[in-house]
């Protein structure tokens, strides 16, 4: 335990609801895109498209090279804001488009800010923007329900 806050050392704190307000940046997640990430979650959300992991086939179809699935950007989204939040969050929302494609050899650069709080859930609106060099590849708002209080 520590002195000061009585919570478990070892462990991550999650952020309590009462802790945020609308405004509040969340630190900045840069994610190096290799071609091994970009195909092994492909292959790991059983998504078998050919432009995830074939790059003759990625070209042939219009593609510079084989690029990340909608589920791996959902799921480093996700991994962006629980990140963020802490254990003890529950994501209620995610709403996503994307844009740029995400290639190996590229960085994103993920960003975020709290934009509304609803007191009557606990809930906390983040508005996410992942960037590469080729400008954004994904928008959109993640919704987190927070622990109330010290409890958390």
């Amino acid at each position: 335990m520590t002195a000061s806050t009585g919570k478990p050392t070892g462990r991550a704190a999650s952020r309590t609801y009462d802790e945020v307000a609308v405004g509040d940046e969340l630190p900045e997640l840069s994610i190096p895109l290799t071609r091994t990430m970009i195909v092994a979650t492909a292959i790991a959300s059983r998504d078998y498209q050919d432009v995830h992991h074939d790059p003759e086939l990625a070209v042939g179809r219009g593609s510079a090279d084989v690029f990340m699935n909608i589920l791996t950007s959902n799921g480093l989204v996700d991994r962006f804001v629980t990140r963020w939040a802490g254990p003890a969050a529950v994501v209620t929302a995610i709403r996503i488009r994307l844009g740029a494609p995400n290639y190996p050899g590229d960085t994103m650069v993920l960003t975020g800010s709290v934009t509304a709080k609803d007191d009557a859930g606990d809930r906390v609106e983040v508005s996410v923007r992942g960037v590469n060099a080729l400008g954004p590849h994904v928008t959109g708002t993640v919704v987190v329900r927070l622990p109330k209080g010290e409890n958390a």
